[in-house]
């Protein structure tokens, strides 16, 4: 299942011009990787976590990345200068203070304009499916019935991923949070969306979660989400690094 009934491919549909790669975490879970670098210059498979990233941005079509740095800043912002290529970079600065993701997209929301933008944590590792996962968030994006739409993937299929999932979705496309403190969602969610900058309104001052504008989405009925087809990795361990190799290897 690729899609729910009742998402339909628009006509007319095109890729974000802009997408927001969140790389500002202190990489905790990942030490002793990050005492010396950060979290998304971790390499996977070869190369760093943000290039894999990058590859899936630019093979979607993607233009332009806000990216945000806060933890070990200038290795994050000469990594970006001297090694991404085909996509012009504009770096969202936290270093005077971490302001998790929902705080990150308040302060780069000048940087990321007036569109519907792709949203991208940069510590997951994904593999597109039949079909290429950004694109198939973009050909289902509906502006007028959606503020938030999710790329998820099942719980049994997330790969490294040791949570109790994150969402359910109905027989209509959207989605729901856990429903009871200590019970099991079916869907985990990717860290790849595409969001309104509608949801970026009525922000709390500081360090918040993305969860305050997904919440009130999904209140409005207006919070979606999309079955990734492929591969999916939640390499938030160093253990998780030899796993996510071996499956990879795997083919």
């Amino acid at each position: 299942m690729t899609t729910l009934r009742s998402i339909r491919p628009h006509p007319q549909a095109t890729v974000p011009e802009t997408a927001m790669v969140m790389a500002a975490g202190l990489g905790k879970r990942m030490r002793p990787l990050t005492a010396m670098r950060p979290k998304p210059l971790v390499e996977v498979a070869g190369k760093p976590l943000i290039d894999h990233v990058f590859d899936r941005l630019r093979g979607a079509g993607v233009k332009r990345a806000v990216v945000n740095v806060h933890y070990l800043a200038d290795a994050m912002e000469a990594h970006l200068k001297h090694r991404v290529k085909g996509i012009d970079v504009a770096v969202s600065d936290e270093r005077a203070k971490l302001l998790e993701t929902g705080g990150g997209l308040v302060q780069a929301r000048e940087l990321i304009g007036d569109q519907p933008f792709v949203c991208v944590n940069s510590d997951n590792l994904w593999v597109d499916g039949p079909v290429d996962s950004i694109r198939l968030l973009s050909n289902l994006w509906d502006d007028d019935r959606m503020d938030a739409l999710l790329l998820l993937v099942p719980q049994a299929l997330a790969h490294g991923h040791r949570g109790q999932g994150d969402f359910h979705i109905d027989a209509m496309g959207r989605i729901t949070g856990r429903r009871k403190p200590g019970r099991l969602a079916p869907f985990v969610f990717t860290g790849v969306q595409i969001l309104s900058p509608r949801v970026i309104a009525d922000w709390p001052e500081g360090a918040f979660s993305t969860n305050l504008f997904w919440n009130r989405a999904i209140e409005a009925g207006r919070a979606y989400g999309v079955v990734h087809q492929g591969l999916w990795f939640d390499v938030g361990t160093p253990g998780a690094i030899a796993m996510t190799e071996a499956v990879l290897a795997d083919g």
